[in-house]
């Protein structure tokens, strides 16, 4: 597949364990520990001071590396003229190595972490706890940070804030809620997934002298999703194309519900794919044809005929699940999509009518196909055990196939391990049938030939874009006309002035 390995890179997430060995690498090949620090505690000091007018300041330091941040951090502002409070959660003297002499540096008074120390503050910098906590925060911490909350002070966190799991978003019991969080050299897991992400409040990235290439070491398989990383294989039209050479789609339509598969079919089509044919059951063949113009609408009549369109090998890419009804004639249906070798989303009621038998639509998985449940579907056909990434990695591996876990914080996983988190999703995509547009966004890049992994990422950072530039009030339909000028971000100056023939 064509991806942007300098792309990847930047946008690289980094667990907490890969992290320390970023750390770890950097000062192996020469960079002393305590650099790293003084360069991150001067880069938290550095953010406030462009926010906040020098202000009572309270600085609580926890007893790992991100107390050593914030000991360097109070330090720096001290110095700037703003009036520091430090405070720790155990004592100064059972620091050890960086963190230890960053404290030396620090020629304040230190005091006991307790709720008192944020008498008269007005801003807080949070380095209780980083990135790595694994156990739920108690005790004083957890009255501190209470108190916090109680007094509605404005929080900078290290790293991430105190009780957020820094790989899994997971709350450790309470969190404190920051404004800004600061942090090093890659993002983590936790700042794009739910809950922690709503703790982070405003997330600045930092660099602090780690070197990009320990990542060439480190080889992380999880980034952040955006175009950076996959537009080097998104098919924009150049100048001899046809439509004959952008894919020819095939939208499998419900009987019933027939908005879904006609909000499928014009995604499919705003995104490029030359041609768009919905299989409509005959009953329902006048309200396809009398709602769509520029897509082809086939009656079909029974499982033969939908089996006789799959025949043709032009019809490239299908979908199934949007409006078709849970139960028997969808899974055949489905079966027979994949048993001709077509690329394939599979979407809501295809996915739900495998719910008792989720191995045989696993099997019958051969070629590029991408599965899009919500919580709901996926809890049906998968294990949930685990943190959103976990889960959505392991389906992807079970199933052979790229698992798209919707939600505001969506995960894209491919069977190889990768995965994808996507953040620009805002809450007015809430609404019925944006789904399908996500759907039918997926199947036009498909029909093109894009590989379905950076496929179900672009489409699902395609689908946000959209929705965030319409604002409130939206329904589905607004993504539709909302998508063409994301689209057109997308494209290099020279291909807008050239078209291609029809």
């Amino acid at each position: 597949m064509t991806i942007s390995s300098a792309g990847w890179r930047a946008l690289a997430l980094l667990t907490p364990a890969e992290m320390g060995e970023a750390d770890r690498l950097t000062i192996a090949d020469g960079v002393p520990g305590i650099e790293l620090m003084e360069n991150a505690g001067g880069r938290v000091a550095d953010a406030i001071a462009r926010r906040w007018s020098p202000r009572p300041l309270a600085v609580l330091c926890g007893p790992g590396n991100n107390g050593g941040d914030g000991f360097v951090a109070a330090r720096v502002l001290a110095e700037r003229g703003w009036p520091v409070r430090l405070a720790m959660l155990g004592s100064a003297t059972a620091l050890r190595g960086d963190a230890a002499q960053a404290a030396t540096r620090w020629r304040g008074d230190v005091e006991t972490l307790e709720p008192s120390v944020l008498d008269g503050a007005v801003l807080v910098i949070d380095g209780i706890f980083g990135a790595g906590l694994a156990r739920p925060v108690e005790g004083v911490a957890r009255a501190v940070i209470e108190a916090v909350g109680e007094r509605r002070l404005p929080v900078v966190a290290i790293d991430v804030p105190s009780g957020v799991d820094g790989a899994s978003g997971e709350v450790r019991g309470i969190a404190a809620r920051a404004t800004l969080t600061v942090t090093f050299f890659r993002k983590k897991p936790g700042h794009l997934l739910l809950p922690g992400r709503s703790y982070c409040g405003e997330t600045v990235l930092e660099q602090i002298g780690i070197p990009d290439s320990v990542l060439d070491r480190i080889t992380p398989t999880t980034v952040e999703n955006g175009p950076a990383w996959w537009l080097a294989g998104f098919p924009l039209p150049g100048p001899e194309t046809h439509k004959y050479a952008r894919g020819h789609a095939l939208v499998a339509g419900g009987a019933l519900m027939t908005g879904a598969a006609r909000l499928a079919a014009r995604a499919a089509a705003r995104l490029g794919a030359g041609l768009i044919t919905v299989a409509a059951p005959e009953t329902a063949f006048p309200i396809y044809a009398g709602a769509l113009t520029g897509i082809i609408v086939h009656p079909v009549a029974d499982l033969g005929g939908f089996r006789a369109l799959l025949e043709d090998r032009r019809r490239n890419a299908a979908l199934i699940g949007p409006g078709a009804g849970v139960g028997d004639e969808t899974r055949h249906k489905t079966l027979a999509i994949l048993g001709a070798s077509k690329s394939a989303v599979i979407d809501a009621d295809a996915l739900t009518s495998f719910a008792e038998d989720p191995d045989t639509l696993f099997s019958a998985i051969r070629s590029a196909c991408v599965m899009t449940p919500h919580a709901g579907e996926f809890s049906r056909l998968f294990d949930t055990a685990g943190d959103k990434v976990e889960r959505t990695r392991r389906a992807a591996r079970r199933s052979g196939t790229v698992v798209l876990l919707k939600g505001a914080d969506t995960v894209i996983a491919g069977p190889d391990g990768r995965v994808t988190i996507n953040s620009n999703a805002p809450p007015q995509l809430a609404t019925a049938g944006s789904g399908d547009v996500l759907a039918g966004i997926i199947l036009g890049l498909l029909a093109q030939g894009m590989d379905p992994f950076a496929a179900a990422a672009a489409a699902a950072w395609i689908h946000g874009a959209a929705a965030d530039r319409f604002g409130l009030g939206l329904v589905a339909e607004d993504l539709l006309g909302t998508i063409v000028p994301v689209l057109q971000s997308l494209m290099p100056d020279t291909s807008k002035a050239i078209g291609g023939t029809g």
